[in-house]
């Protein structure tokens, strides 16, 4: 293992981020404690296959030198119908795998979320588990003749997989994921789909941190991941709201936390929600002007994030949805001067909303015994 030269920096004393270079492969990623996220980038100029080699060989000298094992892995494909078939077919975690180009050039990048002695195992329908209580929902497969009901489909199954374990939809799952094929026509599915399962699951008083957003997947219109934690009591939860800066996302028909907080014994995790360049009315912010949205999305990330008691330092990795290929070099300034060394890949992603031209997602975890 050899580090990268170009860059190490501590950002403080909570998270230490880093950047590692392999042959053909750069891993950014950042430690808290047990717990690492890494974006594994391959070599724009390998073949698919190399790259897929790349990544996975950076992805086993990192688990091998921290000692710890993956528990979540997206990959971002540029291709999908002709790639997919290509990736490992044997995992040892729940897996992701998503048409969303990755606009540094590299047609896979690679997600991963990894912890120090894990124990997940396979249940049934891509649903992981372990013996903690936490549940991590992967790729599976649902039928349904709309995005409506393949939204359906998927909260119906996850629910009953919560409930076969003491569980509930309202009490147990912190995050979700739907990732929608031709956003713009089949976003509002997903919405209505969402409402009715969470309407029918009691989910009235708070929501679920979640991202809508554009993307392929293999065979469906709708991708879903989702994680959940038994263990978890409802003091431990906080919903942040920003009402300095963001509106309740139901005062436009959707239903989800702009994030939420999870306190464990020795820290607290933030699950921002994919975040876009709004105002406290719900309205978007510097319409047209990318590089003002940019700036306007990070300070709402940020009035997220202190209202948890956290900071931008905190953020463990960014998953930025562009709709304009153009915009990335903008964009991608912006973030290296306010979070330089941060674990980040920005995607080929249309938001849900035509006018938002830009929208972010992250983690950030807080250990206790820092100090602040």
């Amino acid at each position: 293992m050899t580090l990268s030269k170009s860059f190490f920096k501590v950002m403080n004393s909570n998270i230490s981020h880093k950047t590692f270079s392999y042959n053909g492969a750069e891993a950014a990623t950042a430690l808290c404690g047990d717990q690492m996220h890494c974006i594994i980038t391959p070599s724009a100029g390998l073949k698919f296959k190399d790259q897929v080699a790349a990544a996975c060989e950076a992805a086993g000298h990192l688990a091998e030198y921290f000692r710890m094992v993956p528990i979540f892995k997206r990959y971002f494909l540029s291709d999908i119908a002709n790639q997919a078939a290509l990736l490992p077919q044997e995992e040892q975690c729940a897996v992701s795998v998503i048409q969303q180009p990755a606009l540094c050039g590299s047609k896979v990048v690679v997600w991963i979320v990894m912890e120090r002695d894990a124990d997940f195992t396979l249940q049934a329908d891509g649903v992981w588990a372990d013996s903690k209580g936490r549940i991590i929902q992967g790729d599976s497969a649902v039928s349904g003749s709309d995005s409506a009901e393949e939204t359906r489909a998927y909260l119906n199954r996850f629910s009953e997989a919560l409930k076969v374990r003491g569980g509930n939809l309202a009490d147990h799952c912190l995050r979700t994921w739907f990732m929608v094929h031709d956003v713009d026509r089949n976003y509002a599915g997903v919405v209505r789909g969402r409402n009715e399962v969470f309407a029918a699951e009691g989910l009235k008083e708070h929501f679920i941190a979640s991202t809508g957003i554009g993307g392929s997947p293999a065979g469906s219109l709708v991708a879903f991941n989702a994680v959940a934690d038994l263990s978890v009591k409802p003091e431990q939860v906080t919903f942040i709201k920003g009402a300095t800066h963001l509106n309740p996302t139901i005062e436009y028909g959707v239903a989800f936390e702009r994030a939420t907080a999870v306190d464990y014994p020795d820290f607290r995790k933030v699950y921002v929600s994919g975040t876009a360049s709004i105002d406290n009315k719900g309205q978007v912010v510097a319409v047209g002007d990318i590089e003002r949205q940019t700036e306007r999305m990070i300070e709402n990330i940020e009035v997220l994030l202190r209202e948890a008691e956290c900071e931008l330092t905190d953020v463990m990795h960014l998953l930025v949805y562009l709709r304009d290929i153009a915009d990335y070099e903008a964009v991608d300034a912006i973030f290296e001067y306010r979070l330089p060394g941060v674990p980040r890949v920005l995607l080929l992603a249309p938001v849900c909303r035509p006018q938002w031209l830009v929208e972010t997602e992250c983690i950030a975890i807080r250990r206790k015994n820092e100090a602040r």
